[in-house]
């Protein structure tokens, strides 16, 4: 049979009856840690034949309690309290970092040296420099890579690439997209918890939202060339949580860029954890020689389009287009057309590509994000920072 990374190929399962299994060993146990593990166990029933089965293997916390009641709870094999036991864990082929974004680039790097595939949640590093080092550390090594930027895997989303790669749109003017949130407003009494420290988080909303429509300003629009950009910390200091006194917040609760892409687009982004009434508010509009596009991740299933030259006797303004069709990206798993799927099929679907890359020896990119990918967001992160210190406008430097 022939061999991909280590694994059996989809057509010698096909050929056999049978479909690889590959070990999971899944760091974090908390938010990311639940909706991949969910994921993980609702591919073999909804995408069939899947490339490859996800086995629960291990999972690693630093919390023996939690962690011990998390592999309970998802059905993983073994739990341990250090993650480097993990990454000797010869039965672990794939490691899904839902650590901290201060525990992104160790375990990540050293399941790269150990010859692990590797899904890290986003941002990738908490600078561009960490990054770099875990981009580097791939591509060396060769294992498959991905960046968890699950918002790839909106069929709307996808949907919205494809009619841009087919020309539909023309030329694109303007790209500008904005995602909001309320939940570390003062109102909500939030301590200093690590996503408010630069030495943990590397930057605030800037990296917890921002690097998401960043991404998707990248994959739809193209590489960005220079920012100009304004951060603001309204809270300067939260208590610590333990009764020890006050902690001194360093990092933005919201920021403001405009973007110059290479391809002459012009683009704006904005993030904020201070949106009063904004629970998870991503939306985004595409400007184009021959129409537009809205999306809004609160209607996810759905898009808002215009086109350029259309009789007005007849349309007029924005249609709504509901994104459910059999043939649209990744339908084809589910249900009858408007039966809607949700935020959590975001994941089934970045998992299932990461498994048909390892087994297939595919690219990750450009459907997927790979490391070049979560690099090249780190630099504009980075770029958007200085120039809100700065107060100019910051060339790009990949």
């Amino acid at each position: 049979m022939g061999k991909s990374g280590g694994f059996t190929s989809m057509a010698d399962a096909k050929a056999t009856g049978s479909v690889p299994e590959i070990g999971v060993g899944m760091l974090g146990y908390a938010f990311m840690g639940k909706a991949h593990s969910h994921a993980m166990l609702t591919i073999p029933h909804m995408i069939y034949p899947p490339p490859a089965i996800p086995k629960l293997v291990a999972i690693a916390g630093r919390n023996e309690v939690a962690v011990q009641e998390a592999a309970k709870r998802y059905g993983y094999e073994t739990y341990y309290t250090d993650w480097r036991k993990m990454m000797r864990d010869d039965r672990v082929q794939l490691v899904d970092n839902g650590g901290p974004n201060d525990a992104h680039a160790a375990p990540s790097i050293a399941a790269a040296k150990a010859g692990k595939h590797i899904l890290c949640e986003k941002p990738l590093g908490r600078t561009a420099a960490e990054s770099k080092k875990m981009r580097d550390e791939v591509m060396s090594t060769g294992v498959k890579n991905m960046v968890a930027f699950n918002y790839r895997f909106v069929p709307a989303i996808r949907q919205i690439r494809l009619l841009i790669e087919s020309g539909a749109l023309g030329k694109i003017y303007h790209f500008r997209a904005v995602y909001l949130q309320e939940w570390i407003m003062p109102h909500y009494n939030t301590p200093m918890i690590w996503r408010l420290q630069k030495a943990l988080a590397g930057s605030g909303a800037l990296g917890d939202l921002g690097a998401h429509i960043i991404d998707l300003a990248r994959y739809l629009v193209g590489e960005v060339a220079s920012v100009s950009a304004m951060t603001k910390t309204f809270i300067k200091e939260r208590p610590t949580g333990d009764g020890a006194g006050m902690g001194t917040v360093d990092v933005d609760d919201a920021f403001a860029s405009v973007l110059e892409f290479e391809n002459g687009a012009l683009g704006t982004v904005e993030a904020s954890r201070f949106a009063a009434g904004r629970k998870n508010g991503q939306t985004l509009e595409i400007n184009g020689e021959k129409g537009s596009i809205r999306f809004n991740l609160e209607r996810m299933n759905e898009l808002e389009v215009f086109w350029v030259g259309e009789n007005p006797k007849e349309t007029q303004g924005f249609h709504n287009v509901l994104v459910s069709e059999g043939y649209h990206p990744w339908w084809d798993n589910w249900w009858p057309q408007g039966h809607m799927i949700g935020w959590e099929h975001t994941f089934v679907h970045e998992i299932t590509h990461m498994l048909d890359c390892i087994v297939n020896n595919k690219p990750v990119s450009p459907i997927g994000a790979d490391f070049e990918d979560g690099y090249r967001t780190s630099v504009i992160c980075d770029a958007i920072i200085k120039s809100a210190n700065s107060k100019r406008q910051v060339n790009c430097q990949y």
